[in-house]
């Protein structure tokens, strides 16, 4: 496919919809709400306020040499950190990260603190997660009043309103992740509790499962509700039964997801600081309670080079990304404004950082790779295996030049082998929902929703796409009409339209042409080498039975996945992206 184009690495370029959404939800506005600052303008804002970290190590450093590195990283568009970052940096408000996990406990004192703590994270840009399992069950007991509990969905109804009001108030949509233990004896309201559409929507809600419960399904085993309060069993359920209703909900409307709570845990760097219960609101992001951590991506469609007469991976680019990218990470650490005292504490104590990726799903194209081969997952394999050594030896350079994590005596690297890291955890893949929109490249590590689609965020028509690189090959090989992009526009996959040769159809592959074992396989190969999760969508068809996503859950299990999340092709009616374009207009050029 030597045709493949790549934008140039040393300038900035920016699609049209990247410029839209910057204008809409990053530039900076004055008090009337006209935009005050360029694009370039806020780049070099943010590479300016990371860089100024280098000065608590150094108050020598060469600040303005290492802006320039940042910006240039930016411009790129070879790595960009995390929304909050974009939006906040070097402002008023300097809240740079994106995740947030805090507790609850069985009380009202406690579970109003944290609607309090959340309004808080959501009004400065962030996304929260909590575990609700240490709350009563409904009709529980309450000592104090003689009355009953109401139980842990009743609250999360409270969060979500309080979330709503958030965003009411004009800021950055305010997002949540609701945990419920799969032992919970609420757990059947829990999975069934967004089974009415419109409901819960600043919610995502997972499943909490233990190894123990996953055996008792293979078993066929009778499985114990346990009161959190009295850790009395008060119903047992069969275990099968259970994960089916999971199971059905799922494959209803797309939730809940299932978080793998051993499997997390097991990979937990702190754990005699406490059990990690709770996520981000997409779940790749594990955190123990009162955490935060900041994530970034790095664009590997823009880390090809052309060798040959074929694009090749520059292993030298990316690893020089990476470094930079894990020192711009820990920088923010520091320069950040904590919301509260707690989570800068610990925060701090830990610096996790979350690098992932972006763009893999171009990457595959440039090297002419089906994402629907086995070529695919050993390809992933290889890059998430570099990947993970680059990132982890940038946070050993780190800790040479600045010290381990505070709390690193306190982890499992000093109890076990000693390597001492700047960061107790280092690498996350997270959806990069808007920064893959900037980037111009693919959502993490999904394939391409579609060849061309409509993405229905920020403005009420929503935005159009076409893929670059199908519309540069489609027009340098002479197959490009209006009819083709009509026609891509209405199918979103290109393997049953005529005229397109087999070749290109080969390696331009959508969600929807992906076996939902395969999205498990390229999942369960990034997982083997990222510190904490793995945001991906398991893609299914409209007519996909519930068998099907049982046995992709039981895959994603076995696989060594810490989470999971399905969706069925118009099992909601709401979708953020939907292949009936009403724009293809704006797609021909």
């Amino acid at each position: 496919m030597a045709e493949i184009i790549t934008v140039g690495k040393s300038s900035i370029s920016l699609s049209p919809n990247a410029r839209l959404v910057l204008e809409k939800r990053y530039l900076k506005k004055d008090d009337s709400g006209r935009t005050v600052e360029s694009p370039e303008d806020m780049f070099r804002r943010i590479a300016k306020n990371i860089a100024s970290a280098d000065l608590l190590y150094n108050r020598r450093a060469d600040i303005v040499s290492r802006e320039e590195q940042f910006y240039n990283l930016l411009t790129s568009l070879r790595f960009l950190p995390n929304s909050p970052t974009l939006m906040n940096a070097g402002r008023d408000l300097q809240q740079l990260f994106g995740c947030f996990v805090l507790p609850l406990e069985d009380s009202i004192d406690s579970i109003f603190d944290t609607v309090k703590q959340a309004a808080l994270i959501h009004k400065s840009g962030g996304g929260t997660g909590f575990s609700f399992s240490r709350i009563r069950p409904k009709n529980d007991m309450v000592s104090t009043s003689g009355g009953c509990a109401s139980g842990p969905v009743s609250f999360m109804k409270v969060f979500n309103e309080a979330t709503e009001a958030i965003n009411q108030g004009g800021f950055r949509r305010g997002a949540n992740m609701a945990v419920l233990r799969i032992d919970h004896p609420d757990i059947l309201d829990f999975i069934t509790a967004k089974q009415v559409e419109g409901v819960l929507t600043n919610f995502n809600i997972s499943v909490g499962i233990t190894d123990t419960f996953m055996q008792a399904v293979e078993r066929n085993e009778d499985f114990p509700l346990i009161n959190p309060r009295t850790k009395a069993v008060v119903k047992i359920l069969t275990a099968r039964e259970l994960f089916e209703q999971i199971v059905h909900s799922a494959w209803e409307n797309g939730e809940p997801g299932i978080l793998f709570l051993d499997t997390i845990n097991a990979a937990n760097p702190t754990p005699v600081l406490g059990e990690i219960e709770g996520t981000n609101p997409c779940g790749e992001q594990p955190l123990l309670p009162f955490e935060a951590c900041v994530l970034g991506s790095i664009n590997l469609s823009r880390m090809t080079i052309l060798q040959n007469g074929k694009y090749e991976i520059d292993w030298d680019c990316l690893e020089k990304t990476i470094h930079l990218a894990v020192r711009f990470l820990d920088n923010t650490i520091d320069i950040n404004k904590y919301p509260l005292p707690q989570i800068e504490h610990l925060t701090k104590g830990n610096r996790k950082i979350g690098l992932g990726i972006m763009g893999l799903a171009d990457l595959f194209i440039q090297l002419g790779i089906s994402y629907n081969s086995e070529k695919a997952v050993q390809c992933a394999d290889e890059v998430m295996r570099f990947f993970s050594q680059k990132a982890n030896h940038a946070s050993v350079i780190l800790a040479e030049e600045r010290g381990a994590f505070p709390n690193y005596q306190k982890s499992i690297y000093a109890q076990k082998n000693g390597t001492r890291f700047r960061n107790a955890a280092r690498t996350t893949i997270a959806p990069t929902g808007t920064i893959s929109i900037i980037a111009h490249c693919s959502s993490g590590i999904e394939p391409l929703f579609a060849i061309a689609y409509t993405r229905h965020v920020l403005v009420e028509s929503g935005l159009p796409e076409i893929h670059p690189i199908f519309e540069h090959i489609a027009k340098t090989r002479g197959f490009y009409s209006e009819r083709l992009i009509e026609d891509v526009s209405r199918e979103g996959s290109i393997q049953n339209i005529h005229g397109i040769p087999e070749e290109v159809k080969k390696i331009f592959i959508t969600a929807q042409d992906v076996s939902p074992e395969q999205h498990v396989k390229i999942q369960a190969a990034c997982q083997k080498y990222v510190d904490s999760g793995v945001s991906k969508t398991i893609n299914f068809s409209k007519e996909s039975t519930i068998d099907d996503v049982k046995n992709v859950f039981s895959l994603a299990y076995k696989s060594g996945c810490k989470g999971i999340t399905v969706y069925r092709d118009k099992s909601r009616v709401s979708q953020v992206l939907s292949i009936e374009c009403t724009c293809t207009k704006q797609l021909i050029k």
